[in-house]
């Protein structure tokens, strides 16, 4: 789809490895300029270096979405260097193990503010820019894991659900102002995500699941936000659900 965003201006949090980083090369192989949010400054600017390299434009700012103030600042930056936002992608996430009554709830609690109040702080920081300009795009990175839990992975799946609510209800909040929202739920995807789960064991298994023969790359989540970003602005794909052919559970 090179082209298809040409003028477009979008911010992509979790920018430093897997759907993230993906989504910003393929974003601004688009047309888009890029503004790359991610706690690892130094992969955000290896990845400027690598998009201007390819004759893209692209802003590395380094920050934690946790820290809400410092999601609106990433907001505020990206629309003072490049004069607008029209995409937002919340792509930062984390993954850990364990149920309820063992759960460490400190390490709950991380889970719940990385995969859901981080993506709140910036839904809630775009909306006034994308509001005066008269449109935009937020697509926020679910999971299958929203769609059905598994008991070890309790906290994840719950702030997959959780996000999955804050987005649809925000859906209804700013369609009418020509804004649109997509929930996107990926199955098992190539990337880092299981690398720092907690238990020796399920991270093992974690990595050999999203790491498995026929799983889904992380540039084909890409392709699909870029799909929803250049639809016509009369349509808006609310939910897709990405998975490997060969997954055959329900």
């Amino acid at each position: 789809m090179a082209g298809s965003l040409d003028g477009r201006v979008a911010l992509v949090t979790g920018a430093s490895s897997g759907i993230g980083e993906a989504a910003a090369i393929a974003l601004a192989a688009a047309g888009a300029s890029v503004a790359l949010a991610a706690r690892r400054a130094d992969r955000l600017d290896a990845l400027v270096h690598r998009i201007a390299a390819s004759g893209g434009t692209a802003l590395a700012l380094p920050g934690d979405m946790v820290d809400e103030a410092a999601a609106a600042a990433v907001v505020e930056r990206t629309v003072a260097r490049f004069g607008r936002l029209d995409i937002l992608v919340n792509s930062a996430g984390i993954l850990q193990s364990g149920g309820i009554e063992d759960c460490d709830t400190a390490e709950y609690r991380r889970v719940m503010e990385v995969n859901l109040l981080g993506s709140l702080y910036t839904c809630r920081a775009v909306i006034a820019p994308m509001k005066a300009q008269g449109f935009g795009d937020i697509i926020n990175i679910s999971s299958q894991a929203a769609r059905k839990v598994a008991k070890i992975f309790n906290s994840y799946s719950a702030s997959k659900f959780a996000l999955n609510a804050m987005s649809e209800g925000l859906r209804q909040e700013v369609g009418g102002y020509g804004i649109r929202v997509c929930q996107l739920l990926p199955g098992a995807t190539k990337t880092e995500v299981a690398d720092h789960v907690g238990d020796p064991a399920l991270r093992t298994a974690m990595q050999a699941h999203v790491g498995k023969d026929g799983a889904v790359e992380a540039s084909e989540i890409a392709d699909a936000i870029v799909f929803v970003a250049a639809l016509p602005r009369h349509v808006n794909v609310d939910l897709i659900s990405i998975r490997p052919t060969s997954d055959t559970a329900p």
